[in-house]
């Protein structure tokens, strides 16, 4: 696999460092979890169970191995420091400071591995004024701005379907990681990355900043091209109170629809730019859609050219022949389902590893690894270095 022989020290917690991590892991990195003595990674105890390990869990921590230690004494630090020097990469997600009151910062960690790729991963980044501010992705993508447009049907600020923070910076991390590991090899050096979830989410919105850099003005959301303000890239109720989408808005897939309903005077209205003069398509289709159930405009789409979609639950989501047929949703040998690998690669491709790791499993094993004896390994069970064994 792509990433065999590279061994990952994994400190931080929640989503999107653990995400990150395990996507290097499904490629064939050795991901070392450590976890806290005050009941370790919080995905453990948050949602749903199946036996005793969260779905939550099993989504962001299958095959990674998993290490309790107490950081304030000097052995728990001696050991993740000792774990530290043989990683190529370690990503901390702790408040800024924190990392270095406990001696795992960056600095810390490249005098004893000169090499190492060291990723800090938080909320508003290392530097400006709100480095201090405690934040999740909900306030990030208030700050941002993003939050102001994600509108519910009343016009108002709606929780967001997707922590879009956690995940950009989760994934802008991972590119950031590769692309020190790839100069790594050419150079032996390694680096710091300066991760921000806010930051991330700012690199996400090129196509929504035409008036706030051109006029200085913050958006109309319903009249934006991608966020209502085409007829034909929105979402429409049925007449079952369920929801369907119109998709694309470019003007072919228009001229089909409106030619099918027997409507080709409304075609001009679904012409650029977005915004009020869409009015009379919306109107049509709005009336249109409340006609039919959902699974009747399913069916009636079936032979149509237009980018059409039943708007399904998640449940539909998982169950979506699409998803089963490029294995976003596969089945251990329980039967019970897991998130797929979504980086699918011809040669050497990524291979899961259902098993998550008990609280503290590899305790013993890494501390084994590392060079301590086992008289040594003895006093620090005694001492509360480790938290489980």
């Amino acid at each position: 696999m792509k990433l065999t022989g590279i061994k990952v020290l994994d400190l931080s917690l929640f989503l999107p460092g653990p995400l990150l991590t395990q996507m290097m892991g499904d490629h064939g990195a050795e991901v070392i979890k450590l976890e806290p003595i005050n009941g370790g990674e919080p995905n453990r105890v948050i949602g749903p169970k199946r036996g005793d390990t969260t779905v939550y869990f099993a989504n962001t921590h299958r095959g990674k191995k998993s290490v309790q230690i107490n950081l304030k004494t000097e052995e728990g630090k001696e050991l993740a420091l000792r774990l530290a020097a043989e990683a190529d990469v370690v990503i901390e997600a702790f408040r800024p400071g924190v990392a270095a009151r406990l001696g795992m910062d960056y600095e810390s960690i490249k005098v004893r591995n000169p090499s190492v790729v060291y990723a800090s991963l938080s909320a508003f980044g290392q530097t400006g004024p709100y480095v201090k501010k405690p934040a999740h992705d909900l306030a990030t993508e208030a700050y941002a701005g993003v939050l102001s447009t994600n509108l519910g049907f009343d016009g108002k600020p709606a929780m967001p379907a997707i922590p879009s923070a956690d995940m950009q910076s989760s994934m802008i991390g991972l590119s950031a990681i590769l692309m020190a590991l790839l100069r790594r090899k050419d150079t032996n050096e390694g680096d710091y990355i300066d991760l921000a979830m806010m930051d991330s989410l700012l690199a996400c919105v090129p196509n929504n900043l035409g008036s706030v850099f051109a006029d200085k003005k913050p958006p109309i959301v319903k009249e934006e091209r991608t966020w209502g303000g085409y007829a034909m890239y929105n979402i429409y109720e049925t007449q079952d109170n369920k929801y369907i989408v119109l998709g694309a808005s470019e003007m072919h897939f228009a001229v089909e629809l409106l030619n099918k309903f027997e409507r080709p005077d409304l075609i001009p209205f679904c012409e650029p730019p977005p915004g009020p003069t869409q009015d009379p398509a919306k109107a049509f289709f709005t009336e249109t859609f409340l006609t039919k159930t959902q699974a009747q405009w399913v069916e009636w789409f079936e032979d149509v050219n237009v980018a059409f979609a039943p708007v399904n639950d998640l449940r539909q989501g998982a169950d979506d022949p699409q998803i089963r047929a490029r294995e976003m949703i596969v089945e251990d040998e329980s039967g019970q389902e897991h998130i797929g690998i979504p980086i699918k690669f011809k040669n050497e491709p990524g291979t899961i590893n259902f098993k998550s790791p008990g609280l503290g499993e590899h305790n013993i094993e890494m501390a084994r690894r590392v060079g301590f004896t086992e008289d040594e390994i003895a006093a620090m069970k005694n001492k509360g270095v480790f938290g489980a064994n």
